[in-house]
């Protein structure tokens, strides 16, 4: 694995190679890189106390891919983290999705409540009617097993939909 430095002297990223050199780093490595660190600054018993935490944490996780992500962040009754999960990877425009997966996943880690999120590789976070429908859907489905739905969030590059703030779930 290669190891990230910051230059303090042209203000760019640095990985070092083999050889031990330092080279200009890629976007797809820097992106690795801040999934990283995301992932030790937010670990299980994590509390998601605010929507803005919540949205730099899907921001971090799911901006820059080229294909659609499905992810679920589970929860404890108290909000916190018990996992996140990427579950299902799609296409371009699409990522199927399969409601009873993630009911056994939910039930395997014993979560009380989850936050839905999937990212728009076009950059445009705005939820399609599919969105809506799936949304709808899983949202009934983790309800028959005591899984509440707190929110639905839309990763486009930097910008994000909640459909909770939209009065959409």
């Amino acid at each position: 694995m290669s190891q990230l430095s910051f230059s303090s002297f042209d203000s760019s990223l640095l990985v070092r190679d083999a050889q031990g050199r330092y080279l200009p780093a890629s976007v797809d490595q820097i992106l690795d890189a801040a999934r990283q660190a995301i992932d030790q600054k937010m670990q299980r018993g994590t509390a998601f106390t605010s929507p803005a935490l919540v949205k730099e944490y899907l921001v971090t996780k799911l901006s820059g891919f080229e294909h659609e992500v499905f992810a679920i962040l589970f929860l404890d009754t108290q909000h916190r983290l018990i996992e996140y999960s990427e579950m299902f990877r799609g296409t371009i425009d699409s990522a199927s999705v399969y409601p009873r997966e993630v009911v056994k996943e939910a039930l395997l880690l014993n979560a009380a409540a989850v936050i839905i999120s999937h990212n728009h590789p076009s950059g445009h976070p705005e939820p399609s009617s599919a969105d809506k429908a799936l949304t709808r859907r899983l949202k009934e489905t983790l309800a028959l097993v005591d899984v509440r739905t707190l929110d639905h969030i839309i990763v486009g590059g930097a910008d994000t939909t909640s459909f909770a703030e939209r009065g959409l779930l």
